[in-house]
């Protein structure tokens, strides 16, 4: 049986997934860990959504097991998946995986309400940014609500990238 080695980023819009699972990634990159990411926002951008799965989540589950099978055939062991509820979606990414004894450590991260605004206004330029911040917020408190025990909370306010990425690792216990 294979063992594989899965970190799960998640966190409301604007607290900054996306550019710490990057920094993570050439971090790890750096030190010579061997290592893939998956963006789970693009897992599942279809529409309209398929039939009988509104929520997505078959198609997220059948696009990560495509990529993930190709990583794996390049004899990758661990996965970055960073997607806003990407904590909750453990067992399905895990499934994705192959079903095979998949060690998950899920990394929720953290920003104030302030940040998260700002964040946010910063990168949204189009008619959305009302709307986005009030979802960001919203998943913040279901997230928190939610959270599987373990999860490692990481506050990203006021903090560099390198900093975040760095704690990341260390709750990973990823080594090269």
């Amino acid at each position: 049986m294979t063992s594989y080695e899965l970190l799960l980023i998640g966190g409301g819009a604007g607290v900054g997934k996306t550019t710490v699972s990057w920094e993570v990634s050439a971090a790890l990159q750096r030190k010579g860990t061997a290592h893939c990411l998956i963006e789970g926002d693009f897992m599942d951008q279809i529409h309209p959504a398929p039939a009988g799965d509104p929520h997505r989540s078959a198609i997220t589950e059948r696009n990560i097991a495509a990529v993930w099978a190709n990583y794996a055939a390049l004899g990758q062991r661990r996965l970055i998946y960073t997607n806003t509820v990407s904590i909750l979606e453990g067992p399905m990414v895990s499934r994705a995986m192959g079903g095979d004894e998949v060690r998950a450590t899920c990394v929720l991260l953290t920003a104030d309400d302030a940040t998260v605004r700002q964040r946010l206004a910063q990168r949204e330029i189009g008619s959305q940014l009302g709307p986005h911040i009030e979802r960001s917020l919203h998943m913040r408190r279901r997230l928190e609500d939610e959270a599987p025990a373990g999860t490692v909370r990481i506050p990203t306010d006021g903090r560099s990238v390198q900093e975040i990425a760095t704690h990341v690792i260390r709750a990973a216990a990823w080594r090269a």
